[in-house]
């Protein structure tokens, strides 16, 4: 391939453009893909040992693929990462944050990879997990405790702490993440960045089509919404592979600035199922209402009543799959899998789904559409919800317990990321915006939902609000730059 570039980044130049900026400099000749490769590997190395984000790269590769499949897409030659855990790359490591899984290397591409191929972007790497994405934080014993670089004593998020913790730190503008409970949206709120969890079916399902029926869905989190949506758009669309396929979505950039009308807006800071909603969380939401009503927005007080069952029936299906998971694992690795191969509290939780029958799957699958129904019956009344995207600011280390019971497991969730789940139960698209950062410095994200498949109006939306108060200036303290 012929090297053509006119100009060389720093890493502080670099930082600045978002994954199209970064393309439109490959497409006018002023920056090779190589050239960006190598910012992004010395950015991992400027900032990984603070954040511990990035736990592979495979830069031998990325290289052959420039020379021999680089696409012409809308993000050609942008540097990308993928998750440690559902998206295979042919022959590169996929571990889930597990020692069990070191070893694993899928013989092909899942499909979600081969459209990101498509698109055009360079992938180099992997970015941290959970163990298995069972956590609330993403910390493993394969890999330690991920950071986040706006204050290193804190959570990424979960599950796809270590996309964010890279997005938000520029070593890459963007990065695949997914979300079967909030694993976009939580770790892009304590992160600052965006983060766009599509309808139910839109993605492909890596690898193995419709997970959690449906509920896991794949997408980025980027720092500005344009990439977001042009990405949507080149990953979108029917797959033969799974029982879900949402209806074709159009053109998502093409929403961009276009007016989103006067929506009428449902405002709730009550947590499902009882969690108390810390005041900075709340605060963040009222800011939110003054800026959209500026806007012309109408915003009401508004409680989604979900039924009292909703909570108890949605951890039965967790751990029902959960343990359906670890049964597909076993045909994997070829071998069963015992209580040495888990933290114990995983391993009751595994046990635990072991004990449910299949007529306790359908009837909490039963009481999860009645969930679905509460909350679709929502954009009956309102055109968009919005609440805090989690109950509290981004917590300490310290305060995830390095060791609890299942019981403690799950009331650890409710206190700490409640407001998420919902959507994911009925298949709507919901965001996290970076609009507020609180006293302390650290970002307070804000979550708008949709009925199902409004992409659209989300990304209207979300475009008119990155206008009024631009977030992407924002730098952490740990930055490439």
């Amino acid at each position: 391939m012929t090297e053509w570039g006119l100009m060389k980044l720093q890493l502080g130049e670099y930082q600045n453009f978002d994954a199209i900026g970064l393309a439109e400099l490959v497409a006018k000749r002023e920056v090779t893909p190589t050239e960006l490769l190598e910012t992004a590997l010395a950015g991992v190395k400027a900032v990984d040992g603070q954040l511990n984000a990035v736990v592979a790269t495979f830069e031998e590769e990325a290289r052959r693929f420039i020379d021999e499949e680089l696409a012409d897409g809308p993000f050609k030659g942008v540097p990308f990462l993928l998750k440690d855990l559902t998206a295979h790359y042919g022959g590169q490591p996929t571990g889930a944050g597990w020692p069990a899984r070191a070893a694993f290397r899928p013989a092909k591409d899942s499909e979600l990879v081969r459209r990101f191929k498509k698109s055009g972007v360079v992938i180099f790497g992997k970015t941290a997990v959970p163990e298995l994405a069972m956590d609330w934080t993403t910390r493993s014993r394969a890999h330690g405790v991920t950071n986040n670089p706006w204050d290193t004593t804190r959570t990424a998020g979960t599950s796809s702490g270590g996309t964010a913790a890279s997005v938000a730190a520029g070593v890459v503008p963007m990065a695949h993440g997914n979300d079967g409970g909030g694993s976009i949206r939580v770790p892009s709120s304590v992160c600052g960045c965006f983060g766009l969890k599509p309808t139910r079916g839109r993605n492909p399902v890596a690898p193995s089509g419709s997970t959690w029926q449906g509920m896991l869905v794949e997408h980025v989190l980027s720092r500005s919404v344009r990439d977001s949506a042009a990405m949507l758009d080149a990953t979108q669309g029917t797959y033969q592979g799974q029982f879900f396929n949402s209806p074709p979505g159009g053109d998502f950039a093409g929403e961009l600035g276009r007016d989103p009308g006067r929506l009428r807006i449902g405002v709730s800071t009550k947590a499902p199922y009882g969690a108390a909603t810390h005041a900075d969380c709340i605060k963040a939401v009222a800011e939110t209402v003054e800026l959209l009503e500026s806007l012309g927005h109408i915003c009401e007080p508004y409680d989604i009543d979900l039924p009292e069952d909703g909570w108890p029936a949605f951890e039965t299906f967790i751990l029902a799959e959960y343990a359906t998971d670890m049964r597909l694992e076993e045909q994997l690795l070829g071998r069963k899998l015992t209580a040495k191969d888990f933290p114990s509290m995983l391993w009751e939780m595994i046990e635990a789904g072991n004990r449910i029958s299949a007529v306790d799957v359908n009837v909490a699958t039963t009481r999860l559409h009645a969930v679905a129904a509460a909350v679709t019956s929502t954009f009956s009344r309102y055109d968009v919800f919005l609440s805090p995207t989690l109950a509290q600011p981004p917590l300490p280390h310290k305060a995830f317990p390095e060791a609890t019971s299942m019981r403690g497991h799950y009331e650890f969730y409710l206190s700490w990321m409640p407001f998420t789940h919902i959507f994911n139960v009925n298949g709507s698209p919901a965001m996290s915006v970076p609009l507020v950062w609180n006293a302390e410095g650290l970002p307070i994200g804000v979550q708008f939902a949709a009925a199902p498949a409004a992409e659209g109006l989300l990304f209207r939306l979300a475009s008119q609000l990155e206008s009024a108060r631009p977030w992407q200036g924002k730098r952490p303290p740990v930055s490439v730059a």
